[in-house]
């Protein structure tokens, strides 16, 4: 039962932290098959992450149009830890065969409005991109520091 008290703490934490510290909205808390944590799905303020490759294709396809290509942003996975926890390969294993490319929407069309469009800079968006999630660890004076984490090798971004 403790346990279970923890990480819920825990995840109310991290909650807390992103609606309230960094404006995400439609926050939900999903408990996984294939694993005992909690993780958390929202939208962020603005898009976290533009892979090197669809960068490329942006920066190429904005050039032709002589206009910029919005970057809505994109629903996230959160995963809450706590900074004395010690995390094994496994354990994250775990957590990223538990999961889709993207969160569940309460609103289908909004993961398949990607999906039509034929651009080349789309098939890194929606449920063509990589697994990731967004590592929420918190310190016991509450601080949350956020790392992105990538199932697999992903390849550098440019500077």
């Amino acid at each position: 039962m403790a346990a279970t008290n923890y990480l819920d703490d825990l995840t109310n934490t991290v909650l807390h932290n992103l609606e309230y510290q960094h404006d995400w909205t439609r926050l939900k808390v999903h408990k996984q098959p294939g694993t005992a944590r909690p993780l958390i799905s929202g939208l962020p303020p603005r898009r976290l992450y533009v892979h090197p490759d669809e960068q490329i294709e942006l920066i190429m396809a904005e050039k032709n149009r002589e206009e910029r290509i919005p970057q809505p942003p994109e629903f996230e996975w959160v995963l809450p830890t706590h900074l004395a926890e010690k995390w094994t390969i496994k354990g994250f294993a775990e957590v990223f065969d538990s999961i889709g490319p993207i969160p569940p929407s309460d609103n289908p069309q909004e993961s398949s409005d990607l999906e039509d469009e034929d651009a080349q800079w789309k098939q890194w968006r929606g449920s063509k991109r990589g697994k990731r999630i967004l590592m929420a660890t918190v310190q016991d004076d509450s601080t949350v520091v956020y790392y992105l984490m990538h199932d697999g090798i992903v390849k550098p971004r440019q500077n």
